[in-house]
């Protein structure tokens, strides 16, 4: 299958991150949103990650203004009619994600593959809402997108090889390495990565160390590049609240139960870098 228009849903963090790495690869794109605004948010940061690279080096002028040119954007959705993939990167919402495919699945064509970024929400279930479950498929790119290599390619228990092995191969375009994962909650990276966040929760509430001292124990003992509670502020504690009870839900295992200092953290609205406030000040 010949893929050369990429359709994403969503041009916040993730899915700005996807239009600048298929734009810069030579592909298409169109950059779906729900308003002008946060269309112009996500060119704005695709621009200027853009030019951060023009500082390094690593592209050029005319580079930049090839990639920005391959990017459309658009409020309406009968414009991902051309697409022959589409990459929803929504809020990690399950009505949200669920919504947003049935409609994908009214205007596509019947050959078209559509992919989901989550990070934690089945992709068989996804799946199973659309009339086009084989051509359905996880594709979980990690952040900063334009920088990090791994994507993991996640099937459901419905999609077939065909639409793995051209999802593989356009992250091989991309110039990533994919994985191949089986449909679990948290897939590979993060059903190992948000326990351990969890875990250093528990630590730092059971006063074993300061929030300090446990980054710097990983980093130095495990050649960690980011402490876990540092990592946790950057990803956002909601996110990782919202992660480990899907866990706990899914395995019903006690091994998942959230860190009640990371739940109560939430509740107080201490989120991460985002709002200024996490486990450290920002």
């Amino acid at each position: 299958m010949s893929i050369d228009t990429i359709g994403i849903v969503g041009a916040g963090t993730m899915g700005n991150g996807i239009a600048q790495a298929c734009a810069t690869s030579g592909l298409n794109v169109v950059m779906i949103d729900v308003s002008d605004a946060a269309l112009a948010k996500g060119l704005a940061t695709i621009a200027g990650s853009l030019d951060r690279l023009i500082k390094k080096e690593k592209i050029t002028t005319a580079d930049k203004d090839a990639a920005l040119a391959r990017i459309r954007t658009s409020t309406r959705y009968d414009d991902l009619q051309g697409a022959q993939l589409v990459i929803e990167a929504a809020t990690e919402n399950l009505e949200l994600k669920l919504k947003i495919l049935r409609q994908l699945d009214g205007l596509l064509a019947p050959e078209a593959i559509v992919a989901t970024n989550t990070s934690s929400i089945s992709i068989t279930q996804l799946a199973a809402v659309t009339g086009r479950a084989d051509r359905f498929i996880g594709m979980h790119f990690f952040n900063p997108v334009p920088m990090m290599a791994l994507v993991e390619i996640i099937r459901g228990l419905q999609t077939s090889d065909t639409t793995h092995d051209a999802v593989r191969d356009l992250a091989l375009q991309l110039g990533k390495t994919p994985i191949t994962v089986k449909n679990s909650p948290g897939f590979v990276v993060n059903r190992i990565l948000v326990p351990m966040i969890n875990e250093a929760f528990f630590v730092l509430a059971e006063g074993l160390a300061s929030p300090e001292d446990i980054d710097a124990g990983m980093k130095l003992g495990c050649n960690h590049p980011i402490g876990p509670l540092a990592l946790a502020d950057m990803i956002g504690l909601d996110v990782c609240l919202a992660v480990m009870n899907v866990y706990f839900a899914e395995f019903n295992d006690s091994k998942y139960r959230p860190c009640p200092l990371l739940k109560e953290m939430v509740a107080a609205g201490y989120l991460g870098r985002k709002t200024g406030r996490g486990v450290y000040r920002y």
